[in-house]
């Protein structure tokens, strides 16, 4: 990677970083489909708590209609959390699954990056490229994707296809979110 494309990605980071978005928790809106999770990097002690809100109006393409987070850590936790909240905020929940196995590729690539359509799909997600050189340091960038797809699986969002979104839009009422930290 050249040393140009390398500042580049370095300043991406580190303006996520300095002004992440979605951090702050919004306000779930009453009757959707949520999910919560709560995930620590035993390793250097980062941690978040995500909140997704999904949009089931269509029951066979579920979507993500919102995405916030608290949290602490280095910059590169931080920013890959804003980044992600980027990418799949308004995305359909299987395109944001698709993106999550990606940025997964591309922290196991070594550095090498993904072939160039792959990182296009990802976007500013490619700026973690240098990250995967890294060991210590993939768990920092992976760490809002685990708890993404955490929410993903506790909400029942992911249930046979969108099995879950069409349960709930065919009775009007929410699914509860199985996550322990929804009572909080």
């Amino acid at each position: 990677m050249s040393s140009s494309l390398e500042q580049m990605y370095q300043q991406v980071i580190l303006d996520h970083a300095k002004s992440p978005h979605g951090r702050g928790f919004v306000d779930l809106s009453e009757g959707h489909l949520h999910g919560e999770s709560h995930q620590i990097n035993p390793t250097c002690g980062d941690e978040v708590t995500m909140r997704v809100e999904f949009d089931t109006a269509d029951p066979k393409v579920p979507t993500i209609s919102s995405v916030s987070w608290e949290g602490q850590g280095c910059s590169i936790s931080q920013a890959s959390l804003s980044v992600l909240t980027d990418l799949v905020t308004g995305a359909p929940v299987a395109e944001s699954e698709h993106l999550g196995d990606l940025f997964r590729q591309l922290m196991q690539s070594r550095g090498k990056g993904l072939d160039e359509d792959l990182e296009d799909e990802l976007g500013d997600a490619t700026a973690f490229t240098g990250v995967a050189q890294f060991p210590a340091r993939i768990k920092c960038a992976l760490l809002g994707w685990a708890a993404l797809r955490d929410t993903l699986a506790t909400s029942g969002v992911l249930v046979g296809s969108g099995t879950a979104a069409a349960d709930q839009s065919s009775t009007d009422t929410p699914l509860p979110a199985q996550s322990p930290q929804e009572n909080r």
